[in-house]
């Protein structure tokens, strides 16, 4: 591997950071430092051996593994299996892949992102080319936001320079400030290179509660008219979820905006059961249901509702239920 420059250039960030640090940025140094020895740690490359190329592989590991493990969400589904394997299959994408997921709590979201990163690196969330953002953890003092932004800006730089096909998350993006939006918008749209780099071949995934509400109300209007959820389409809910007012300013380089459907009893019990299995216990139907009955609740309760939380307790009161 020709990591010497590679590593060289990480490094210097690392310093950069470290003067900041003093200055009380800890947490965004820390996750550089972090980074770095994730760097240090793995052998893995930049090249088919870690990072898939196969865009039929990846296509029907990912539609498999989506149909396993996310459930209630066939809009998300179908517009993540296109969107990421007709970018794979591009050999020379204009832009990168910019994807804005946006539900309630619970729904989906982050397991969807892990889902992708799994079928695209070999060391899934510990690929050192995948990059995970936190806005409540990483950039908690909005009166530092042009340091954020700088550092951002420079470790997507670095990093993609370390290697093209790098793909970063953010999560929360609903509490991150405009103006590191405003510092990302550069690498995400239709130019060739910038400053000597091309970010072409990188994906962006920003995770959002913005626009639950409005799924949430659309969803159930259109199933209290006796429609199938199935039936439910992505036009149906793409225009208010890419509104300015939902998206915060960064809708002009986003490819896709894809809800995520509040989740049903139905739901609940499918996530039971794959944790269930998940732990090593046998998955029990009965159980589940109790389980989906007693520890969640449901809004509006005179109608069925949806999980105020989705399937996001399941995991963490799992062992004291059963």
């Amino acid at each position: 591997m020709n990591s010497r420059k590679q590593q060289a250039v990480l490094l210097l960030l690392l310093v950069c950071a470290g003067r900041t640090d003093a200055l009380g940025f800890s947490s965004f140094t820390r996750t550089l430092k972090d980074w770095y020895h994730r760097l240090t740690a793995y052998n893995d490359d930049c090249n088919g051996d870690w990072i898939s190329s196969d865009g039929k592989g990846v296509r029907k590991g990912l539609k498999d593994d989506l149909a396993r493990n996310l459930f209630g969400q066939h809009i998300a589904s179908e517009v993540i299996m296109k969107a990421v394997t007709g970018f794979i299959n591009n050999d020379n994408p204009k832009k990168p892949l910019v994807l804005s997921f946006h539900g309630s709590s619970g729904v989906g979201k982050n397991l969807a992102s892990q889902l992708i990163v799994k079928n695209l690196y070999k060391q899934g969330m510990d690929s050192r080319f995948v990059h995970y953002f936190n806005s409540v953890a990483h950039f908690p003092d909005h009166g530092q936001v042009e340091t954020y932004k700088s550092q951002l800006q420079h470790w997507i730089r670095g990093n993609v320079t370390n290697c093209a096909h790098s793909l970063f998350i953010f999560d929360e993006m609903k509490n991150m400030h405009p103006g590191i939006i405003d510092g990302l918008k550069p690498f995400m749209d239709y130019v060739h290179k910038l400053d000597g780099v091309s970010y072409r071949k990188a994906i962006f995934i920003f995770l959002s509660n913005d626009g639950g509400e409005i799924i949430r109300r659309t969803t159930f209007d259109f199933l209290i008219t006796g429609k199938e959820r199935q039936k439910l389409k992505l036009e149906d809910l793409e225009t208010d979820i890419s509104s300015p007012v939902v998206t915060r300013g960064e809708s002009n380089a986003v490819d896709f905006f894809i809800p995520f459907l509040p989740l049903e009893r139905q739901h609940i019990v499918k996530c039971v059961l794959a944790e269930m299995e998940a732990t090593g216990h046998k998955p029990d139907h009965n159980k589940a249901c109790d389980m989906a009955d007693e520890i969640v609740l449901y809004f509006p309760k005179d109608e069925g509702g949806f999980a105020r939380f989705g399937c996001k307790m399941i995991a963490g009161r799992l062992e004291f239920f059963l």
